[in-house]
């Protein structure tokens, strides 16, 4: 081939190149803050949770960034010996230290009962928003802030949960709800 030919190949590749990293770059932005349809919002101030879809999430967690809805939930609500897995990671990550071996509250609140910290708990949106994302301790009996746990948040503790790690702790924690009434996750 000759070096006129081959400048004018490779001017090309890196035409095509370019043009599939600012499309790629495009689908990211629309992929972040939850791939589309469920626009997470920061506990703290409002400001967007910029969490995407990753290759390596679950069916599960892609489910939930897109409907805001916790597939595992009416899972573990059906069954006992499923929802142990997020009993087991609530206690493995940690979430027992601050609100108690069976979450009904320690130095932090309980987050089983009808006594919200935030009223936005009561969707699985609002309660994933402020386990992935933290609070700064002003809700409602303003105990204290919570640390940020989403891996793709800056600030993570430690090194951080998936989204799928989370929504199986929200999903055991919906099971062990006693604060009667309406229970809107399940429907």
């Amino acid at each position: 081939m000759s070096k006129d030919k081959f400048s004018l190949v490779l001017m090309l590749m890196l035409v095509a190149l370019s043009a599939c990293s600012k499309k790629e770059a495009g689908s990211s932005t629309s992929s972040t803050a939850s791939s589309g349809s469920c626009n997470l919002v920061s506990t703290k101030d409002n400001s967007p949770l910029l969490i995407k879809v990753l290759p390596t999430d679950t069916a599960e967690a892609k489910e939930f960034l897109a409907t805001c809805k916790n597939p595992y939930t009416k899972i573990y609500a059906k069954d006992a010996e499923a929802a142990k897995a997020g009993h087991k990671q609530f206690n493995f990550q940690g979430c027992s230290g601050c609100h108690g071996g069976n979450a009904n509250g320690l130095m932090g609140p309980s987050i089983i009962d009808a006594q919200w910290e935030y009223p936005k708990h009561n969707t699985d949106k609002g309660m994933f928003e402020t386990i992935a994302g933290g609070t700064n301790g002003k809700g409602a009996t303003a105990r204290g802030s919570m640390l940020t746990w989403h891996s793709q948040l800056a600030g993570h503790t430690g090194d951080g949960l998936d989204t799928d790690t989370i929504l199986k702790i929200m999903a055991w924690l919906r099971t062990q709800y006693v604060g009667g009434g309406e229970t809107p996750w399940l429907n």
